[in-house]
């Protein structure tokens, strides 16, 4: 019975020695929910500072959407990225830009459409490629399939063939007699000539003639937009044009509005400058994606391995001004599935 007996002041001790214990456990429990916690993929970079080409056909002045991804995840311009961008706007000299940024060994090069991402996919077999915003990249010759694209070349697919597809579908829900249609396009593209090859059979369909109008200069455009009226087009969809500038832009919504022509198209920047509707892949989601590709292959993924992507937010807007000022009169059901109405 004695055995079992302690002093008061070992009793006291021993509590103590508990409490502090307890006190001790939950100091460190209560550091340990306040530090952040990352997962493995969302960690800061390392120290070294990465080089990125970009190579595209429009101008590169101006926030550049490659950054929308890879701020996110941790990269920094001037800090640990540098980005090389390079611009043909149109002179036919993305090979040579392609072959300077080979020249410079970056780290990976983005490319953006068909045109540009064939002319840095020839000028390198080593350098990682990753592109954005082509339309149908097996049948452009650039990868051997979406899901083992094989090769240095991986990314995203805009899936272009079913958006031209859905243009001339919404253009005839406007306007179900619609016959003659025009494309603007550059047929130096071989991503848009296979456009236009899926345009006409979708047209023989449809019972739509599609007339296929070459813009590969300004100069190019009265010359262009004469042969539409020539043909009696009742409608134009209209594809990049890197020839071309802002001001143009305008001119080719003017003349669809002074001879009631229907317009559509994918590319954000004509339908700002006043064109019908826009129906195409979202431009800022495409480059959130991009930049967990670059990710992903600066910490060793080979593109070889990595599959491409489709779009998964698809942006629809209808400009009722313009839709106005044609006459037209947008229908209800068009109208309740558009993500935004311009009134």
């Amino acid at each position: 019975m004695h055995s079992h007996w302690r002093p008061p002041m070992v009793r006291l001790l021993g509590k103590r020695v508990i409490k502090f214990a307890v006190a001790k456990c939950m100091i460190i429990l209560t550091l340990a929910a306040l530090t952040p916690w990352f997962p493995a993929e969302a960690q800061q970079p390392s120290g070294k500072v990465y080089r990125i080409g970009f190579l595209r056909a429009v101008a590169c002045a101006g926030p550049i959407d490659l950054l929308l991804g890879l701020r996110e995840l941790g990269y920094t311009e001037g800090k640990n990225l540098v980005i090389e961008c390079r611009t043909s706007l149109g002179k036919g000299e993305l090979p040579d830009l392609a072959a300077e940024l080979v020249r410079l060994n970056v780290d990976v090069v983005v490319s953006e459409g068909t045109k540009t991402t064939l002319a840095a996919k020839q000028a390198t077999k080593v350098i990682p490629i990753v592109m954005v915003y082509v339309g149908d990249p097996v049948a452009s010759g650039i990868a051997n399939s979406l899901a083992r694209p094989g090769g240095n070349v991986t990314g995203l697919s805009a899936n272009l063939n079913e958006i031209i597809t859905k243009h001339l579908e919404i253009l005839k829900e406007v306007a179900p007699r619609i016959s003659r249609v025009a494309l603007l396009m550059d047929s130096t593209n071989l991503g848009q000539t296979l456009l236009a090859e899926q345009l006409d059979a979708a047209g023989k369909v449809m019972g739509v003639r599609v007339q296929r109008i070459d813009l590969l200069t300004p100069a190019a455009l009265d010359g262009g937009l004469a042969l539409a009226l020539r043909e009696r087009v009742e409608a134009l969809i209209v594809l990049p044009l890197p020839s071309i500038g802002p001001p143009d832009f305008r001119r080719i919504t003017e003349f669809a509005v002074n001879n009631r022509l229907l317009t559509v198209t994918y590319n954000t920047q004509y339908f700002e400058a006043g064109l019908m509707m826009l129906y195409g892949p979202n431009i800022p989601d495409q480059y959130r994606r991009v930049g967990g590709y670059i990710d992903k292959i600066l910490k060793s993924a080979k593109p070889a391995d990595l599959p491409i992507e489709q779009p998964t937010k698809i942006d629809f807007i209808i400009n009722q001004r313009t839709a106005r000022a044609l006459r037209v009169k947008i229908p209800e059901p068009l109208l309740e599935r558009a993500d935004q109405v311009i009134n």
